[in-house]
């Protein structure tokens, strides 16, 4: 089974992601090591939490250069949440500088007549990469799980896998990049669709590991 390093940077609910993994096929490893990361098959960076603590942690356990190795290694990287906010350059919501590895801003959302903020629960992903490995034998415009107050704004839209629709703001759902993907909803808390969307990544880590 492939091993799988499950970041630990103190902002996560880690347990959940693990299981998810478990039930896609793969061996999850809850590590704060650098050489852990580099040694496993693939790396998962969850989050949940707030922007600002989240890169202070990571960047007091050393582990931003390490996870930016991780990814231009070309070893399968998924984000998840949080996970996905702090790979961008800058967040409304704070004031640190994020990762950087994807140009673009992290923005919250604007208030409107008839929605909530933190936009939060059950919604319809729209895919903009229909091919990308993250969707595989799932149907049209499946339904996940999210919970959040801010969203991804990349430069480059092309990178946007996926959008969600919130009121009458269209916003990125999902990024993929090469081995990179990233998501702002939860696929650990969304059921049968979240499980494939696991099994997929957990796929695409196998077929690296078999080239």
């Amino acid at each position: 089974m492939p091993v799988i390093a499950v970041v630990d940077y103190d902002m996560g609910n880690l347990h959940s992601v693990c299981k998810g993994l478990e039930k896609a096929g793969a061996t999850p490893h809850i590590t704060h090591s650098a050489k852990e990361l580099e040694m496993a098959d693939a790396v998962v960076l969850p989050g949940v939490g707030a922007f600002d603590p989240a890169v202070q942690h990571l960047r007091a356990r050393g582990l931003e250069q390490p996870i930016k190795d991780t990814i231009s290694s070309g070893k399968p990287f998924l984000g998840i949440c949080l996970g996905l906010q702090i790979l961008f350059e800058s967040s409304a919501e704070g004031v640190q500088p994020g990762l950087g590895i994807i140009p673009g801003k992290v923005r919250r959302f604007r208030p409107e007549a008839g929605i909530t903020i933190p936009h939060m629960g059950w919604n319809q992903l729209e895919f903009t990469q229909r091919k990308s490995i993250l969707w595989e034998h799932l149907p049209a415009d499946p339904w996940v799980y999210f919970v959040h107050s801010y969203y991804v704004d990349p430069t480059d839209p092309t990178i946007r896998a996926a959008t969600v629709t919130h009121g009458s703001q269209n916003i990125t759902a999902a990024i993929a990049r090469d081995n990179l993907t990233a998501v702002q909803f939860h696929p650990e808390k969304s059921s049968n669709i979240g499980l494939q969307i696991l099994s997929n990544f957990v796929a695409q880590v196998r077929e690296k590991i078999a080239a």
